[in-house]
């Protein structure tokens, strides 16, 4: 199965610039896109219908704002949105698919920029996701989480480490969630297969030249729960692509054998 994460940042905006048909062309078994801006009803998708895949949205109660959409050529077994927290699902910002033994998670974290009580919801997310992920995997112990998680791990992951120490998405206590993350049982996909620096997935709209001088921030990941490590083929970011102030991820990942173990 090969999955692309990609935030759009306004799905109408990214379709506008192409997003349809470079798909087209790379194309995926699933795509899992976050930030859509945009309730269902609004979206033209038959290009993508009619090359074969199905949509399945969660949109934000409030147009024009958050929410996660789906493409997918194989059909799930099952579709839930929201994890039942009534402010993140408000939001539309989680959506997950059954694929056999596998279930994949879309996920749009809420990103802290737009004031305090926004970074205070940031770290409740954050810890009402990491215990439901948890209690999650006594049933569903195979999962992919793919999604914007808004948060650089480690220096490695962003251009300016030092600057940014005080900067929301690389805050003391944001890169503490992922190290609690990490270190109970997934795996950061992407560094499985790539540890070099300077790899990156957004870069601020405020100033043009820091995409073209790849000062960015790696905040968009796919992650798996460590039994699927022996299972994960390849993993990579197309920084080239620039519907959107991100760019997408991929990883592809042998769920057929494992679907196909007694």
């Amino acid at each position: 199965m090969k999955i692309i994460s990609y935030n759009v940042n306004g799905i109408r905006a990214a379709i506008k610039k192409g997003l349809i048909e470079w798909l087209k062309e790379h194309p995926a078994d699933v795509i899992c896109l976050q930030e859509n801006k945009a309730q269902q009803n609004d979206v033209d998708v038959s290009l993508l219908k009619e090359i074969g895949y199905e949509d399945h949205w969660f949109c934000a109660q409030k147009k024009g704002y958050s929410g996660v959409t789906v493409f997918t050529k194989t059909k799930p077994d099952n579709v839930k949105c929201g994890t039942g927290h009534a402010v993140s699902d408000d939001e539309g910002r989680v959506m997950q698919l059954d694929f056999g033994k596998v279930r994949l998670i879309n996920a749009y974290f809420p990103s802290g920029t737009s004031g305090d009580h926004r970074q205070t919801y940031k770290y409740q997310w954050l810890d009402e996701f990491f215990d439901y992920l948890q209690e999650m995997r006594k049933e569903k112990p195979n999962i992919i989480l793919c999604g914007d998680y808004n948060i650089a791990h480690k220096e490695i992951d962003i251009h300016d480490p030092k600057g940014n120490k005080k900067t929301t998405g690389f805050l003391p206590e944001e890169r503490a969630w992922m190290d609690q993350f990490y270190s109970n049982g997934w795996t950061d996909v992407f560094r499985q297969f790539h540890p070099e620096p300077h790899r990156y997935t957004w870069w601020s709209q405020r100033f043009p030249s820091v995409r073209l001088s790849n000062k960015g921030w790696r905040i968009d990941y796919i992650s798996v729960t460590d039994n699927l490590n022996t299972h994960l083929k390849d993993a990579d970011i197309f920084p080239d692509v620039k519907h959107s102030d991100h760019c997408p991820v991929f990883a592809e990942i042998d769920i057929e054998s494992l679907n196909a173990q007694e």
